[in-house]
């Protein structure tokens, strides 16, 4: 057990510590803030105040743990060993920076809090962010700091045994659109001929016409396929389907025609399956509760999982939504806009709700690329890989987000990305 002292035990001290010693490091903790209390611990202790005891093992804090609500924050980005860091903490500091204040900044999404300009549709983007104004979003900088901290913290604690963590990859698949022409009722269908004619898509009016005729496969529809693949490469995916009502952002054929309803169900025999919340939901706590409810019905399972369509993810509303209607595992942490690691770690952490100050039962699970077919596949390849290897380095989980469209759309590059990384990352290799 470490024992760390301190002048104050915050719920922001408290949070921060068991995220970065006990569930990323395996380090069981305890606090005091009374010195003799410190001073008679034979065992592993640290200190976290501005100035050591004597030459125990200490990190010099910054102020941000020890204050509540939000203000303007001064930051300084400096390196450690090439790694960028902040909150500088001085010579008499075991470690060169506040890493548990930092990793509060970047868990909690400080930021998110503060003014910042929105973009068309009212979200957050990566080019707001200190990590990318600094160029280290594509690196899980606080899964890097604590490896770093293990390091130093073994060197002088050699008897303490972290956990051992393992690599994981881990694809998600949006449903955005389970068919790309059946089930969308007539007007939708003689809307989409129109379109097509009027576009000179002949292909696409052929190939429409076959699939309403039974004569060929929906192009969208490839999960069987997908769960196959999966099986193959020994690798757990999870599906998110969109269910929410028709609207211009919206296009999903309706949740109460039974092939789909079968074909939810279906995936949900093989895989985990969560809520693609709707559009129209990031700003009605309704229909977002109206979501649930169907899938909870379709699936016949308790619906913990969600992800927010198109990224409309604002801190904090959006989370208190989630955990208002009991959802416990988020899915939206990340950019539409760019690669990368929104709250700078690859691992699973526990939302922090700054305006309450506490740590909420919500817990975040970030990813660190969406494909949602903008770009080039062979633009992706080399920034994923690199990616991939900081996350390895870290024993973290690599986590990406397909579109079953993008997947099924005429260019094989994705695809083909798409098999190469279950191939790659075979989860079976790494047990």
């Amino acid at each position: 057990m470490l024992l760390v002292y301190t002048k104050k035990i915050t719920p922001r001290l408290r949070y921060t510590f068991k995220h970065v010693l006990t569930r990323i490091l395996g380090i069981p903790i305890d606090f005091t803030t009374k010195i003799e209390t410190f001073i008679a611990h034979n065992e592993v202790k640290m200190s976290y105040v501005k100035q050591p005891l004597g030459d125990e093992f200490s990190v010099r804090s910054h102020d941000l743990l020890f204050e509540q609500g939000i203000g303007e924050v001064d930051i300084t980005i400096q390196q450690w060993d090439e790694v960028p860091c902040f909150f500088p903490a001085g010579e008499k500091s075991t470690v060169p920076f506040d890493i548990f204040a930092a990793s509060f900044y970047m868990l909690s999404r400080y930021e998110e809090y503060l003014p910042y300009v929105k973009d068309e549709h009212g979200r957050y983007t990566a080019a707001e962010s200190l990590a990318y104004k600094h160029g280290f979003l594509t690196i899980p900088v606080v899964d890097i700091w604590c490896q770093k901290f293990l390091k130093i913290f073994s060197d002088r604690f050699p008897d303490v045994v972290p956990e051992e963590r393992e690599f994981t990859y881990t694809p998600m698949i949006n449903v955005p659109v389970a068919y790309a022409y059946k089930k969308r009722g007539i007007l939708r269908t003689l809307g989409g001929f129109a379109t097509d004619i009027v576009r000179f898509k002949f292909s696409r009016f052929i190939e429409r016409f076959a699939v309403l005729l039974g004569m060929r496969d929906d192009p969208f529809n490839n999960f069987d396929e997908l769960i196959a693949l999966h099986k193959v490469y020994n690798t757990k995916a999870y599906y998110f389907f969109q269910i929410g009502d028709y609207s211009t952002n919206d296009h999903n054929v309706s949740i109460y025609k039974n092939e789909f309803i079968r074909l939810i169900k279906n995936v949900s025999d093989y895989s985990k399956v969560g809520l693609l919340a709707s559009y129209a939901s990031f700003s009605e706590a309704k229909k977002l509760k109206k979501e649930k409810k169907r899938l909870n019905t379709t699936i016949n399972k308790p619906v913990k999982r969600v992800r927010q369509h198109h990224n409309m993810l604002n801190v904090p509303q959006f989370y208190r939504n989630l955990i208002d209607l009991e959802f416990s595992e988020d899915y939206s942490m990340g950019y539409r806009d760019a690669l990368g690691f929104r709250a700078g770690t690859c691992n699973p952490f526990y939302f922090y709700d700054i305006g309450m100050e506490i740590q909420t039962p919500l817990r975040v699970h970030p990813f660190c690329l969406e494909f949602t077919g903008y770009l080039e596949a062979e633009v992706f390849t080399d920034e994923i890989m690199k990616m991939a290897v900081e996350v390895q380095k870290v024993n973290g989980i690599f986590a990406a987000v397909f579109h079953n469209v993008v997947l099924a759309e005429r260019s094989m590059d994705w695809k083909e990305l798409y098999i190469n990384l279950l191939k790659k990352y075979n989860n079976a290799e790494h047990h």
